[in-house]
């Protein structure tokens, strides 16, 4: 089995949990209030930015063949997915230039910031954030809202494109695989803590 099947089992019922948090759960509705959504996209917003610096310091030690992936996947982080939050951020209110991060957020980024030192762990360790919302999306576009701005965020994430930046870090994961049951216990626990983190940033700080 690939390294990336390996993760998807693992991280398949963490998932679960995600979907029946409160926030998902209230997106998923369309009745989520607004207040908390507001405050979420804030602290995505600060997430994303720094996701963007784990792309460039990963690209920084992938092999010639990764690299403009991953130069792709931090510049569609920052161009695309950026400009999209901050018209969905718009129509909530959201005050994006004075926003703090909070517990959850520090904690995320920190992580995956950390984790980037290393080529193969830190993809292990963004790899909840790709695969989880690009499932969530495939999952919540199959009964989607009626309000449309959290219908929006919905297709987002469950757009092919999205689906296909997805794909591609699996593939870097599989062929950055560390080939040893030690490399890969710990490719495994980096990504059970990056579901884990995932999970506790839905937890929205008001």
């Amino acid at each position: 089995m690939r390294l990336s099947e390996e993760l998807h089992r693992i991280g398949r019922p963490l998932l679960d949990a995600q979907l029946a948090h409160p926030t998902v759960a209230g997106i998923a509705r369309g009745d989520l209030p607004e207040p908390v959504f507001r405050s979420w996209l804030e602290q995505d917003y600060l997430f994303l930015l720094d996701y963007v610096r784990v792309f460039s310091r990963l690209a920084w030690q992938a092999p010639d063949a990764h690299l403009g992936d991953l130069v792709d996947l931090a510049h569609a982080t920052y161009h695309d997915e950026l400009e999209l939050h901050r018209s969905l951020s718009a129509e909530f209110g959201a005050d994006l230039g004075g926003a703090r991060k909070g517990g959850p957020c520090e904690a995320y980024t920190a992580f995956l910031l950390g984790s980037a030192e290393n080529y193969a762990e830190g993809l292990a360790a963004l790899y909840p954030c790709m695969w989880g919302y690009s499932t969530l999306g495939a999952i919540l576009a199959k009964n989607p809202p009626d309000e449309p701005r959290y219908r929006r965020w919905i297709d987002t994430y469950a757009d092919p494109g999205f689906a296909a930046l997805t794909e591609r870090i699996a593939q870097m994961i599989d062929e950055s695989e560390p080939g040893t049951e030690a490399g890969r216990a710990r490719s495994h626990a980096l990504f059970r803590e990056g579901m884990a983190h995932e999970l506790a940033f839905w937890d929205v700080p008001l």
